[in-house]
């Protein structure tokens, strides 16, 4: 009989964008693949392989619509009764080991993509996301693995989890196919940097995320603003969107105002942001908090320098000075610093650009975080 796991995430982009690889490299390992998720446009992009379980789960905290939540999981999880239970993003994690416990099925593994407390938070906030994600670790969760170097040794130091189940996985992404500069369609590549209109001796800057304040977006657009006006020949490609669940209604207006912006260009959701990518020279993400941003491997992969917030994650990611420049968050003034540093000296910008390849391909490559699980997987199902 093959052993069964159960991918637990808060919406069908996440099984897509995030697991792909590892679904299918379970499917291929021998195990019976399901993901339990919210639905959304990307449900008809899971492998047809994989059965899919819709529960509607919202991304911050309502108990009554969280309790029904968990109440439609635990009806899943005795149906199944798989042998892995494997939860994501921090809402969806807490209900599903919540849903885990209360079926008694499963072993519990939580990816910690980045725990939601952070440097920014105020001291009482930090300290009540700390005790959560602390607390469920300790009693809902019998492995823990980290994307970030920073949150393994946090949870290894302060015994969220005892060491010997505790892993550190990186993050990684297709260097093959996918994110190789060498297999983009020249064709392709030639008629959307006509579509996004960028001219020979445009310096490009380019964002990918949602469209939410915590992200940055609105420091990044005041400090693109502020440096266009100094350098036009500049241009900004914002990737992304908002998601029916995010509810940032001003962050959303303050935004639209950019659109106008001749220099601007809001693609909304793209299924290939690899083509964006290689039409970029800096990708900038200005976040308040991050686990271990994909978006940035995903742009050092196309040969983009990076201006990141020097924060848990991005550090892992960008070496200051190596591969990019590290900001303070919320710093208008010192994002619009570092992309006029890099305008100003397109040489230092070249060599960061090929610093951002080679560390890449030696640190994200996906393959090897995929393994680094099944290993454990394979370990936990006697396989």
């Amino acid at each position: 009989m093959k052993p069964k796991i159960i991918e637990v995430t808060a919406v069908g982009i996440s099984q897509v964008k995030l697991l792909h690889q590892l679904n299918g490299s379970l499917i291929d390992e021998g195990y019976e693949v399901h993901a339990l998720c919210a639905p959304d446009d990307y449900i008809k992009d899971i492998r047809k392989e994989i059965e899919y379980h819709p529960v509607n789960i919202s991304r911050s905290i309502h108990p009554e619509s969280n309790l029904q939540s968990v109440i439609e999981m635990i009806k899943i999880f005795k149906a199944v009764n798989p042998d892995i239970i494997h939860v994501h993003t921090p809402v969806a994690a807490i209900l599903a080991r919540i849903a885990a416990k209360a079926a008694g099925t499963g072993q519990v593994v939580y990816t910690a993509h980045g725990f939601y407390f952070h440097e920014g938070m105020s001291r009482f906030k930090y300290q009540l996301v700390y005790q959560i994600e602390k607390y469920f670790c300790r009693y809902y969760t019998d492995y823990l693995f980290t994307q970030s170097r920073e949150d393994y040794q946090l949870a290894v130091d302060n015994q969220f989890i005892e060491k010997e189940k505790a892993f550190h996985i990186s993050n990684g992404i297709d260097l093959n196919l996918k994110f190789n500069i060498d297999t983009l369609d020249k064709e392709k590549l030639h008629a959307l940097k006509d579509t996004l209109r960028i001219k020979e001796g445009d310096v490009v800057f380019s964002f990918l995320g949602r469209m939410v304040k915590e992200k940055g977006i609105l420091e990044l657009l005041h400090a693109f603003s502020i440096v266009h006006n100094e350098y036009p020949e500049t241009l900004l490609i914002c990737m992304g969107d908002t998601l029916p669940s995010d509810r940032d209604q001003t962050t959303r207006d303050a935004v639209k105002a950019f659109e106008v912006h001749p220099a601007v260009r809001f693609t909304g959701q793209v299924k290939h942001p690899e083509y964006y990518y290689a039409l970029s020279e800096v990708y900038v993400l200005p976040s308040y908090r991050e686990g271990m941003p994909r978006s940035i491997i995903e742009a050092m992969a196309m040969k983009n320098a990076v201006i990141a917030t020097n924060i848990r994650g991005s550090r892992e990611e960008v070496i200051h000075g190596l591969n990019g420049f590290l900001a303070k968050t919320k710093s208008i003034t010192e994002l619009a610093g570092y992309m006029k540093y890099l305008i100003e000296h397109p040489e230092r910008r070249r060599e960061m650009q090929e610093a951002s390849y080679t560390r890449a391909h030696n640190e994200y490559d996906e393959t090897d975080v995929v393994n680094r699980q099944i290993e454990v997987f394979n370990r936990l199902t006697g396989g």
